[in-house]
C-alpha cells in the first residue's frame, strides 16, 4: 500500500486536514513499523471505522495474497494449493495455510495487520490486568475473538484475530464512552488472553471433515517408515488383505509420496519393487531427471502397487498383465490433481507403477515461451495466419503442449471459434471447447478432427499426428479456410517434413498448407540462487563459435565482451543439483516458397535444413548455445537434450 496516496485520499474526502497528513507522516519517521493510518487514528484525526471505510471503498486495501507472496513467506505454487485445499475442505484461506504448514500464526497475523493497516502486538498473556474484563463481557468476546489488553486514560486497546466488520466496529465504538484502538494478534494469543481475563477456553472453529482430509499427509516420509514393522518375506494374498482394509501406514505413505513429489515439481513417479528382502526404489522425475526419493522396506512391495490400483479402479487381482488407469487425487489427499498410471509386471511375481502427474493449469505467457526475436517473429505471425498448418514437433515431455496452449491463448478472441481434441486435456482456456479423445471407443484423433469440421470451427488442434488418417485430414481441413495446430514426434524440424512425406501425404496438399514447424526441447535452468558467473578465455569463446558454426555466428554480432556465463554448483532449493526449473530450446523453420518447392520435389532432409538455415532458421543446439552464452543453462545440459 502506498502510505502517501492513502494520505492524499483521506485529505481529497475532507477526512483530515493537510496539516494533520503532515504531522502523521512527522511522526512516522519516529514510528516507522506503524501504519500511517493508525498513526492518524492515534493522533484522533479521523476514525478506524472511517479509516476502514475509505480503504475498502477505494479499493485501496490490498490482498492478502499479494501481502504474502511479497514478503517471500509463500510462493505462488502454496498460495494456488491452499485455495484449494480451502475450497476442498470448505475452510478460510488462512487456515488452510497453517493447516499445511506453509506459515506459522505470527506469520499469518502480521500479513493481516498489513492488509488492514493495523499494528500487530505478541501478547504475554501473564501480565494482563484482569480488571480489564469488566470492559468487554466473556460472551461478545468469546463469540468476536477479541480481548481487551490494555487501558490508558481514555483509550481501550483491543486485540483481534481479525478486524471486526465496519458495522460490528462502529456499534462496539458507540456503546463505550472512551475511544477504543484496534490491533491484530494471533489466534493462540487471543485464546491465551482471553483465559487470563476470562478463564473461559475458545471453542474450536476446525470440523471433524477438516481434520480428516487435511490430516492425510501429516506425517515426514521417515515418520512414516520408522512405524513400519520389520517382518519375514510378506504373502501377497496377506499384503493385499491389508490395503483392501486400508491400512493406514498404506494409505499415508502413498498420499506421502504422491505429496511430495506434487510439492518438488515433478512430472513423474516410478515405484520399483525388488524380488528378495530388497528394498523397494521411488524415483521422481523432476526437470527431466530422475532421482531417488525413497527406499520403502521391502514388506511393502505388493502392499504399495495394490493400493494404487485400488485407487485407479484398477483390478487388484490381476498381476500377470499390464493395466493402466487414472486417479482423481481430491477423493484421497488434499491436492486437486489428476494421476495416470500404469503398471507393468516384472520378474518375481511383482509389479512396477510408473505414475504421471498431469500439469493441469493456465497456459504460461507467450513472451516467457523463451523463443528469440526471430523465432517469435515468425512463430506469431504463423498463428495469426486465418488457415494453414501449424507443427510444433519433438520427443515425449519435451512441453509441445505448452507451447501450443500458450500460442492459442494468443488467438482465443470471441470471434473464433477454437476447437481442440487432446490426450489427456492437461491445460484449461476459458473460450476453449475441449475434447478429450478416447481410442478404446474409436474415438480417435482422426475421429475428432472430423467431426469438428461438421462444428464450424475457426481454429482446431490435435494433439497428435500418429497416423496418415490423421495427417491427411488436418491437412484437408488446413486447405478448407481452417488454422490446424498439431504436435508430431520428430527429432527436428527439417525431419518433419521428410517423415510427413513418408507417411504418404501428398506433396502438393501438404506444401500448400504447412506454414511453419517448430521443434523444441526443454533444457534445465540453471539455479539462480546458487549459480556462479565464470570469465571466459577467448580460447573457450572461439570453441563455442566453431560449435555453433563461424559462418552463422559472424550473422549474430555477438562478442565475448556481451557474453554472460554462469556455472552450476549447487544447494538446498535446487537439491544439491545446480539447476532448478527448464527452459525451451527451439528451432523454427518457416514455410518459404522456396522450401514449398522442395517439398513438391520430395527434397531429402538435408536438402530442406540447407534451404531452412538461408531463410533465417537456427538448430536446436545453435538456439542453445546462444542461451548458454546468455547465463540460462550450460553447454553440458545443451549437448545432453540437442542433436546436431
Amino acid at each position: 500500500m502506498d502510505v502517501k496516496k492513502v494520505g492524499e485520499l483521506l485529505v481529497e474526502q475532507k477526512l483530515i486536514t493537510q496539516d494533520d497528513l503532515l504531522e502523521a507522516l512527522d511522526m512516522q519517521k519516529v514510528f516507522p513499523d506503524q501504519p500511517l493510518g493508525q498513526l492518524l487514528c492515534r493522533l484522533g484525526y479521523i476514525k478506524e471505522r472511517d479509516l476502514g471505510f475509505v480503504l475498502d471503498q477505494k479499493g485501496k486495501r490490498r490482498k492478502l495474497t499479494d501481502i504474502l507472496l511479497s514478503s517471500g513467506v509463500v510462493d505462488q505454487q502454496k498460495v494456488t494449493h491452499a485455495n484449494e485445499v480451502a475450497k476442498q475442505n470448505n475452510i478460510t484461506f488462512e487456515k488452510s495455510l497453517i493447516k499445511l504448514n506453509y506459515l506459522n500464526e505470527e506469520e499469518l497475523s502480521k500479513a493481516v495487520a498489513s492488509q488492514f493497516d493495523m499494528p500487530y502486538v505478541d501478547i504475554d498473556a501473564k501480565t494482563l490486568d484482569q480488571t480489564l474484563s469488566r470492559y468487554i463481557s466473556a460472551v461478545y468476546a468469546q463469540k468476536q475473538r477479541i480481548a481487551p489488553i490494555s487501558k490508558v486514560g481514555n483509550t481501550l486497546t483491543l486485540a483481534m484475530a481479525q478486524p471486526l466488520k465496519s458495522h460490528e466496529f462502529r456499534e462496539l465504538e458507540d456503546s463505550f464512552p472512551f475511544k477504543i484502538i484496534s490491533v491484530i494478534s494471533s489466534e493462540t494469543n487471543i485464546a491465551k488472553a482471553l483465559k487470563r481475563l476470562y478463564n473461559v477456553t475458545t471453542a474450536s472453529t476446525t470440523t471433524a471433515n477438516d481434520e480428516v482430509n487435511l490430516d492425510l499427509v501429516p506425517d515426514s516420509i521417515v515418520d512414516l517408515l520408522s512405524k513400519t514393522n520389520s517382518g519375514d518375506e510378506p504373502e501377497i494374498e496377506e499384503e493385499t488383505k491389508k490395503v483392501t482394509e486400508k491400512d493406514s501406514v498404506i494409505v499415508k505413505l502413498v498420499n506421502k509420496i504422491i505429496y511430495d513429489a506434487y510439492m518438488n515439481n515433478a512430472s513423474d513417479i516410478h515405484i520399483e519393487p525388488y524380488p528378495g528382502k530388497n528394498d523397494v526404489i521411488v524415483r521422481t522425475r523432476i526437470d527431466g531427471q530422475c532421482s531417488v526419493y525413497q527406499r520403502i522396506p521391502y514388506k511393502y512391495k505388493f502392499a504399495l502397487p495394490s493400493r494404487i490400483k485400488i485407487m485407479g479402479d484398477l483390478d487388484i487381482a490381476e498381476r500377470r498383465r499390464p493395466q493402466d488407469g487414472k486417479i482423481e487425487f481430491k477423493k484421497f489427499g488434499p491436492l486437486d490433481i489428476e494421476l495416470r498410471i500404469a503398471t507393468m509386471p516384472t520378474v518375481g511375481g511383482l509389479e512396477d507403477v510408473v505414475i504421471r502427474v498431469l500439469a493441469t493449469g493456465d497456459p504460461i505467457k507467450f513472451t516467457d515461451l523463451g523463443l528469440t526475436e526471430r523465432n517469435l517473429r515468425v512463430f506469431k505471425e504463423s498463428i495469426a495466419r486465418p488457415h494453414g498448418l501449424v507443427l510444433v514437433v519433438g520427443p515425449t515431455g519435451s512441453g509441445k503442449t505448452t507451447t501450443l496452449h500458450s500460442g492459442l491463448a494468443q488467438i482465443n478472441q470471441t470471434n473464433r471459434k477454437i476447437w481442440t481434441a487432446e490426450d489427456p486435456v492437461e491445460i484449461t482456456q476459458s473460450g476453449l471447447r475441449q475434447v478429450q479423445v478416447n481410442p478404446r471407443i474409436g474415438f480417435t484423433f482422426a475421429a475428432a478432427l472430423r467431426s469438428f469440421l461438421r462444428l464450424d470451427p475457426d481454429v482446431i488442434m490435435v494433439g497428435e499426428m500418429r497416423d496418415e488418417e490423421t495427417a491427411s485430414t488436418a491437412v484437408e481441413a488446413s486447405l478448407t479456410g481452417h488454422l490446424v495446430f498439431s504436435t508430431l514426434h520428430t527429432n527436428s524440424a527439417p525431419e518433419t517434413v521428410t517423415r510427413l512425406l513418408e507417411m504418404g501425404l501428398d506433396p502438393y496438399s501438404f506444401s500448400d498448407s504447412l506454414v511453419c514447424i517448430l521443434a523444441q526441447r526443454l533444457a534445465r535452468r540453471l539455479c539462480k540462487d546458487c549459480k556462479v558467473s565464470i570469465d571466459l578465455t577467448e580460447a573457450e569463446f572461439d570453441d563455442y563459435v566453431n560449435e555453433y558454426g563461424r559462418d552463422e555466428f559472424a550473422n549474430i554480432g555477438l562478442d565475448i565482451k556481451d557474453v554472460t556465463m554462469f556455472k552450476a554448483v549447487g544447494c538446498d532449493k535446487c537439491g544439491h543439483t545446480g539447476y532448478r526449473g527448464r527452459l525451451g530450446i527451439h528451432e523454427v523453420l518457416e514455410c518459404t516458397d522456396a522450401l514449398k518447392g522442395l517439398i513438391k520435389r520430395r527434397a531429402d532432409t538435408d536438402h530442406v535444413r540447407e534451404q531452412a538455415a538461408l531463410d533465417g532458421m537456427c538448430t536446436l543446439k545453435q538456439d542453445g548455445i546462444l542461451k548458454v552464452l546468455r547465463g540460462y543453462t550450460d553447454i553440458h545440459e545443451v549437448r545432453r537434450v540437442c542433436i546436431k
